[in-house]
């Protein structure tokens, strides 16, 4: 991905452009993640948060992740998009939805991760590594 990158929700409301490369990127097959996109898995990126600029209103939901942390996920309030995440384990991490990008085909998932509740119809690329949670 190139180190400067844009996007937003699908109503506009809410813009972020990041200024540094992914650290991380990948696909979480986790149920949370399943219920809150409505999705077999969400595909995101680990940016650092002093890298992302966002404008506008994002309305946040925290729950509790398996980690123990808190795990919060980042919404247009206006038109519902989820676009980011953050977790108390990593505070100098934000993460964002690749399907929120601007231009989503530059963007090339590394890993599967919570594939233990992977759905069994969903059909994974077998090039990439799995991970029945969280890797390290």
């Amino acid at each position: 991905m190139e180190k400067m990158f844009t996007g937003g929700c699908l109503c506009g409301a809410v813009r972020y452009e990041c200024s540094a490369k992914p650290m991380m990127t990948g696909n979480c097959h986790c149920r949370d993640c399943q219920k809150s996109s409505g999705a077999p898995f969400v595909t995101a990126m680990a940016v650092p948060a002093s890298a992302l600029k966002i404008s506008g209103d994002v309305k946040y939901y925290e729950i509790k992740a398996a980690s123990g942390n808190a795990f919060s996920r980042g919404f247009c309030p206006e038109c519902g998009a989820r676009l980011f995440a953050k977790s108390s384990g990593m505070p100098r991490l934000a993460l964002i939805t690749a399907a929120s990008l601007d231009d989503p085909s530059q963007f090339r998932p590394a890993m599967d991760f919570y594939i233990s509740s992977a759905q069994p119809w969903d059909h994974m690329d077998p090039a990439l590594p799995k991970f029945a949670q969280m890797p390290t």
